[in-house]
């Protein structure tokens, strides 16, 4: 009940319609999670938008202007954006703090996974198997919006999220701060049940098509994946984080 209560709220308070009310949000420094401007809308207030949307590295997407009207019986003027219903913790800051009162913390990468119910499962998993955090990517990556907090059962509520320009750079300060990084992906031999899970790590999951960015692949410190054993080549990726996180828990409890 309190969810749905939350979600009924969160309709009401988290869209910000009208382009210049959308420029001063992103100026004040909001947790804008997504922009959607009406397919070609070249006005020269439209124009000064998007130069802020691009200055500020963005989410935003192109809909037809039915979509808009769906969003807001308001004068949307084309543009309408969602707030995130969380604050987003500062990665730096994060880490430094956790790896200072915690002697093995568990994160959780998520690569630009796009699907906002498949990234409320994932957190609803998190949380259950005790994940001090989840970072994900500024661009490319699904919305903390109503399909989320009610996928994940509310649990977002509770686990700390960092987004971050980059996942690369989020990697690297990681390793910098004695944390293993292990890569989800069906491109290695080694199956995840001979990783070693009982120390600092993060576990990185991919997008629901492309996997793992190559380039992020490069660099993660090890590389785990599920064996399979039917005619089916993958399980979808809520799933196999499940598989992951739960096989780090067992084998932090032996």
């Amino acid at each position: 009940m309190a969810v749905f209560l939350y979600l009924c709220h969160m309709e009401k308070e988290n869209v910000i319609f009208g382009i210049r009310a959308i420029i001063e949000a992103i100026q004040a420094k909001k947790e804008i999670d997504k922009i959607f401007i009406q397919n070609e809308a070249n006005s020269e207030l439209m124009k000064e938008l998007f130069k802020t949307i691009k200055q500020h590295n963005l989410n935003y997407a192109y809909v037809p202007v039915e979509k808009l009207n769906r969003m807001t019986t308001q004068n949307h003027q084309g543009a309408i954006a969602t707030i995130a219903p969380i604050l987003f913790q500062k990665l730096e800051t994060f880490i430094d703090n956790l790896v200072e009162k915690n002697e093995n913390p568990l994160l959780l990468i998520l690569d630009q996974l796009s699907d906002a119910r498949n990234f409320g499962a994932i957190i609803r998993t998190a949380e259950c198997t005790g994940v001090d955090g989840i970072i994900i990517q500024k661009t490319g990556s699904a919305p903390v919006n109503g399909d989320t907090v009610k996928t994940s059962a509310g649990a977002v509520f509770n686990i700390p999220i960092c987004k971050v320009d980059h996942i690369k750079d989020a990697i690297f300060y990681l390793q910098g701060s004695g944390i293993t990084t292990v890569a989800a992906t069906e491109k290695t031999e080694q199956s995840i049940y001979d990783v070693n899970l009982n120390q600092p790590v993060a576990i990185i999951m991919g997008s629901e098509d492309r996997g793992i960015n190559p380039s992020v692949l490069k660099i993660v410190d090890q590389k785990a994946k599920l064996p399979m054993f039917g005619t089916i080549g993958s399980l979808n990726v809520s799933v196999a984080c499940g598989a992951f996180l739960y096989e780090t828990v067992r084998q932090r409890s032996l």
